[in-house]
């Protein structure tokens, strides 16, 4: 009979269906829509936003194998909702488009986008940004980091940089090297104390021509340490290029996971993917006694994940390295065997698994 079947038992069933290629399971990455149960009649929207074709086509597949095992189940029906393209605009009075999307495309030489975010200051995120660019490298792909944090540009001092980038007659940029990594940062382009006092378009230049200007070689990632915020330079991101995805930076207390939670909204609202929550100065273990100490809380990043039926990607613990590494230029991420490294490594795994299943 199917007087018991609903959508949370339809749902329940879909966290056994994964990605192709991964074990991550398609409600974690947000591929599930609308479910709608009438009697035995079951309807599951599948959300394409920048999923490869073949991705959608094998995981719908899975889905209507999965549903139709369910007790009560008379047929199944798996529409995608396709929103890997920005709806076209109508044209304006002058026959300009107002399609804020309008100018994005691939950048040249490079495969994936993925920013690190945070919506709020002070959680760590240019930190989990380098650190996850070097364990991406230490994995064996070729990274490239773009510090967009214009106005707190922090990368240089972590990696120990403090030479300019090549700019040449026709103003392009070439990025610096910094153990094995193409970077870019407002910082090394500007005198170590000149603050950058700017508004709001002089923000959206500057991130644009750090897109479209620099010349990136054979990345497999690139790596964005945006601001904090859900400004000027997060919707020229979203507007110039396609994102493979974003991974969102909290620390466990309330006050941050405010704000994450705003983040992750406009983020969605935007369509670009979030691939999970990073939850930084997670806990720290006295070096004396290997007691665990939450001076932060417990359990907020793994309760915001669950709340928008996100993986948690990993709990940074609190680390002298990480401190120490940043003021030094040696990122904890290059300290061999010391915890936050093995961190960052499963943190880099998880996000070149997640981004794998976008185009």
């Amino acid at each position: 009979m199917s007087h018991n079947l609903n959508p949370e038992i339809v749902m329940t069933a879909l966290k056994d269906v994964k990605v192709p290629g991964t074990r991550v399971d398609v409600v974690s990455i947000n591929l599930i829509g609308e479910i709608k149960v009438t009697g035995g009649e079951v309807v599951v929207t599948i959300v394409k936003t920048s999923e490869k074709d073949e991705t959608i086509a094998a995981v719908r597949e899975s889905v209507i194998q999965a549903v139709s095992g369910l007790p009560g189940v008379l047929s199944v029906q798996v529409p995608v909702d396709d929103r890997s393209q920005p709806k076209a605009a109508p044209t304006g009075p002058h026959g300009q488009s107002p399609d804020p999307f309008a100018d994005r495309k691939k950048l040249p030489g490079v495969e994936k986008i993925v920013a690190v975010a945070s919506a709020k200051g002070g959680v760590g995120k240019s930190s989990v940004a380098v650190n996850l660019a070097l364990a991406l490298s230490a994995r064996g792909h070729k990274v490239g980091l773009l510090d967009a944090d214009v106005y707190g540009p922090s990368v240089p001092t972590m990696l120990g940089l403090s030479e300019g980038p090549e700019v040449t007659e026709d103003k392009k940029i070439h990025p610096v090297i910094s153990h094995g990594m193409q970077v870019i940062s407002m910082g090394l382009l500007l005198p170590p104390e000149q603050p950058v006092i700017w508004r709001g378009p002089l923000v959206f230049s500057a991130v644009k021509q750090f897109l479209k200007d620099v010349q990136w070689t054979d990345l497999e990632y690139l790596i964005v340490d945006l601001p904090p915020g859900t400004g000027d330079a997060q919707l020229t991101l979203i507007q110039q290029v396609p994102l493979s995805g974003v991974v969102m930076v909290t620390t466990p207390q309330e006050v941050a996971l405010t704000d994450v939670r705003r983040g992750i909204v406009m983020f969605r609202e935007t369509q670009v993917p979030v691939l999970g929550i990073v939850e930084n100065m997670s806990y720290f273990v006295c070096p004396e006694s290997d007691k665990k100490y939450d001076i932060f809380g417990r359990g907020g990043g793994a309760q915001v994940a669950e709340q928008y039926g996100l993986p948690l990607l990993a709990e940074i613990p609190i680390d002298a390295s990480i401190r120490k590494g940043g003021d030094t230029g040696k990122p904890a991420a290059l300290v061999e065997g010391s915890t936050a490294r093995e961190a960052f490594l499963q943190l880099a795994g998880k996000v070149s698994e997640l981004a794998a299943t976008v185009e």
